[in-house]
């Protein structure tokens, strides 16, 4: 009988690339619905996302060509949300004030709106914009991106069980 890991590692970096768009998803419905503008951490950490989406998905494409790569994809993907990890808790650093950061100001220009004061502020990197339970969403980032890839690096080094 193979073990979870074992069953798993073959679409491990699928389930990992449908992981990273739902983050993305998430981000861009609280930006466009919610009317939350990202601040330059908050887009920073969405670029380590669309990093885990194209490596997952190229990842599942070597797999069903070379199946023998399945423990590299899946930790070539556990690295990159690794990094998608440390991004979302240096953004929560910032966020808690443990350390003083210059974010500079990138404007969204297909997001643009212009308040009625005529001034432009790009949000700032070291206020919490939403939090849940205490949790800002830099630091619901950083969680999932720790659990994904711990999760990543369980289904690359656990053993297959044989019976």
């Amino acid at each position: 009988m193979l073990s979870f890991a074992s069953r798993l590692r073959p679409v491990w970096p699928l389930v990992a690339a449908f992981a990273s768009a739902a983050m993305l998803a998430g981000a861009h419905a609280f930006q466009n619905f919610g009317g939350l503008s990202p601040c330059p951490l908050c887009l920073d950490q969405r670029n380590w996302h669309w990093g885990a989406l194209s490596t997952g998905l190229v990842a599942f494409v070597l797999t069903r060509w070379k199946p023998a790569w399945s423990r590299y994809a899946a930790i070539a993907v556990g690295v990159v949300l690794l990094g998608s990890f440390a991004q979302a808790a240096y953004h929560v650093a910032v966020e808690q004030h443990w350390v003083v950061a210059q974010c500079d100001t990138r404007v969204d220009f297909d997001n643009l709106t212009l308040p009625e004061s005529g001034a432009i502020e790009a949000p700032k990197c070291d206020e919490i914009a939403w939090s849940m339970l205490g949790i800002s969403m830099a630091g619901y980032n950083a969680l999932i991106s720790l659990a994904l890839a711990l999760a990543s690096f369980a289904v690359a080094f656990l053993p297959e069980r044989r019976s």
